[in-house]
């Protein structure tokens, strides 16, 4: 694809890194903003149905970002099974989604871009269930990317605290060096201009 405009999906697009990548990637590309409430798009990234809705909404595309995904913060002697469902069913299974019924628009040589966190190897209290779901999806990303076909990239973005987020996290992240957002959407314009896949791309 070159240095062509390209047609990229920004799930995610009105939070703190969404909108950064959008302030980025806009610039050159044509982006269309999906979220759950607002955007030129909306869908439930939880529900298959609604991902399914989207792309028959957007039709083919050259590139997918998602910064969204929610997870639960709790202490690990408060948690059960069921505090590791959202995290599970929404940033996990809602972003390979994302590929796996996603793949069937993408254009050939599109790419996929998913959101992680530092926490899968520098953990911190309450962040169990971010860990482990941010721990997965880096390595489907690894496994993922050696099979898929037509050219298709994926990689993840691995950020650690972002400035923006400092007010409302900064108890958690003691001792962490904050990352701005601005330089977190670098390293998806990296992931969807460049040619590499598999990889997670470190933040901070």
């Amino acid at each position: 694809m070159g240095y062509s405009s390209m047609k990229i999906l920004l799930i995610g697009a009105g939070g703190t890194i969404g909108s950064a990548v959008d302030k980025e990637l806009s610039q050159r590309h044509e982006v269309i903003r999906i979220g759950r409430n607002s955007g030129d798009l909306q869908v439930d990234i939880s529900d298959s149905a609604s991902i399914r809705k989207l792309f028959e909404q957007t039709g083919k595309f050259d590139a997918l970002i998602c910064a969204a995904g929610n997870v639960t913060f709790a202490a690990l002697d408060e948690m059960t099974e069921d505090s590791f469902a959202l995290g599970l069913k929404d940033k996990l299974m809602g972003q390979i989604n994302l590929l796996l019924i996603g793949r069937e628009y993408a254009n050939d040589g599109a790419s996929f871009t998913f959101t992680t966190g530092v926490l899968s190897h520098d953990p911190i209290r309450s962040g169990a269930s971010a860990a482990l779901v941010n721990g997965a999806i880096d390595s489907f990303v690894r496994a993922a990317a050696i099979e898929l076909p037509r050219g298709l990239r994926v990689n993840s973005v691995s950020p650690t605290v972002l400035t923006e987020a400092l007010g409302k996290y900064a108890p958690y992240f003691r001792g962490f060096k904050p990352v701005p957002a601005a330089e977190v959407a670098l390293a998806y314009a990296k992931s969807v201009e460049g040619l590499q896949t598999g990889q997670t791309f470190h933040v901070g």
